[in-house]
């Protein structure tokens, strides 16, 4: 039986709301296309889309109630609505009432790269050891994390959840409604770096997770050049302790030795004084980086670290952060590594690093096709133009590239690298599409606004149909 997140007079007395059907809710949900059976349908009021224009058929499509601040036309007056003063403020009661009632070990993941992912891992790896809830997909801003809390059993013996920005002082509100026993900052980069003075006003921002802790613990990066001022904005009164990862000597969680192959790495590790050894699903020496992250938060909440590393080896990509597609052409096949969903210099570097791990079949390619990464104000034009090195460092073997930031880096390339360069993504894919080969491994990368999941569409769409037409009937059979 699904659990009772929520019924009318918690919702309530949660929100100060008005409503006089009863009702009970196993979910939460702000998105009409997505509602499920008996959830609770909050109407928020976005920049395009007024959530209360679709209540109607959010409760035809089976919700339990909605959660409104005012009745939109067609509404029957008999329906189980709760109204408050203002829908996106509910949210967030919602949220922190649901953090209030919990016991649960609460983990916060932030960080210019990896947070979904080491995320997804912590989920994985503590679901095994107890009742465990986790933000859904990359639910980490200023309504996700509210709903996610939301989302919270009463009843959760531990809660991961992912916490995003791309502005000073956007974490501290979300921290404080997090109130996490364990912080991770997986590490600090020049991500969204258009919006603040320099990668160290990055770091500080990354470091105001802990504004919302308790005696809890903080899990940092000490490979990362930021490692130092960062660890001294966890020294506040809300940090008990701080454990550290990486390849560092004094690390808490240590890498001893990694053996990467095409489809994952084995990894031996100290963590937290204990010598192991596991296999991470997932090839890259990023992700193992963040794998450290994950077993020493594993060891801050008192859960058990062997365990949780038996389940990094069933780690697989997920769409847009490195899903992998086998896709059938007529003489053979060819791999997509799709990372269209964003891109930042570290995350570019650590993309090309993973496809050089990568074993094309005789006489087939490494490629990557790029667009641009946004967001990375006045020094842009040096951040791109530097990626050249690291395509030549790592092997790739042709490059095509679209968008204006790309274009000189792609003039910067060694004439035998240059696969092609067009003005737009659809473009892009249409010229790949008629250059990748059987046995190529083909990278997509570029900022969620650059639209390289076109790219990744198109060069699917190449699929054949692999399975074979029945033959006529021998001997009688049918």
């Amino acid at each position: 039986m699904t659990d009772i997140l929520w019924t009318r007079d918690s919702v309530c007395a949660a929100t100060d709301g008005q409503g006089s059907i009863d009702w009970s809710a196993t979910g939460v949900s702000i998105d009409s296309r997505t509602v499920e059976k008996d959830d609770l349908f909050i109407a928020l009021k976005g920049p395009r889309v007024d959530g209360h224009d679709h209540v109607v058929q959010a409760l035809a499509d089976g919700a339990a109630a909605a959660l409104i601040d005012h009745r939109p036309n067609g509404l029957p007056d008999n329906a189980p609505v709760i109204e408050v003063a203002d829908t996106m403020t509910a949210l967030n009661d919602l949220g922190k009432t649901g953090r209030a009632r919990s016991t649960a070990k609460i983990i916060a993941v932030t960080g210019s790269v990896g947070k979904t992912g080491t995320k997804d891992a912590l989920r994985n790896a503590l679901m095994l050891q107890g009742k465990t809830s986790a933000s859904a997909h990359s639910y980490n801003n200023h309504w996700g994390v509210p709903l996610s809390l939301a989302r919270l059993p009463a009843d959760a013996d531990y809660g991961v959840f992912e916490v995003g920005m791309n502005h000073a002082g956007e974490i501290t509100p979300l921290s404080k409604m997090i109130r996490p026993d364990v912080s991770i900052i997986t590490t600090v980069e020049p991500a969204h770096i258009e919006f603040f003075d320099s990668i160290e006003a990055i770091a500080d921002a990354k470091a105001e997770i802990f504004a919302g802790m308790n005696d809890g613990t903080a899990i940092l990066n000490r490979d990362n050049p930021l490692y130092v001022r960062i660890a001294k904005g966890a020294r506040s009164p809300n940090v008990a302790r701080t454990l550290s990862f990486g390849e560092n000597p004094e690390a808490d969680a240590r890498l001893i030795t990694r053996v990467a192959d095409s489809s994952g790495n084995n990894v031996e590790a100290v963590i937290c004084g204990r010598r192991i050894g596991y296999r991470l699903g997932l090839p890259g020496q990023h992700l193992v980086q963040n794998s450290l992250a994950v077993l020493a938060a594993i060891c801050a909440v008192d859960a058990d670290v062997a365990a949780a590393a038996k389940t990094l080896s069933e780690l697989t990509p997920i769409a847009g952060r490195g899903a992998r597609r086998i896709i059938n052409v007529t003489d053979g096949s060819f791999t997509i590594i799709d990372e269209s969903y964003n891109a930042n210099p570290a995350s570019m570097r650590a993309a090309m690093e993973t496809l050089a791990a990568m074993r094309p079949e005789p006489c087939a390619k490494r490629i990557a096709v790029l667009g641009d990464m946004r967001e990375l104000g006045k020094n842009s034009h040096d951040y791109h133009v530097a990626l050249a090195d690291t395509l030549v460092k790592n092997g790739i073997d042709k490059v095509f590239a679209c968008g204006s930031q790309m274009a000189a880096m792609f003039e910067t390339l060694p004439d035998e690298m240059r696969g092609g360069f067009r003005d737009s993504a659809e473009l892009l894919g249409e010229t790949v599409a008629t250059r990748v080969k059987a046995g190529d491994i083909v990278t997509v990368k570029g900022s969620l606004a650059s639209g390289m999941k076109t790219v990744v569409d198109q060069l699917s769409a190449l699929q054949i149909n692999t399975v074979p037409k029945p033959g006529p009937a021998l001997n009688g059979a049918v």
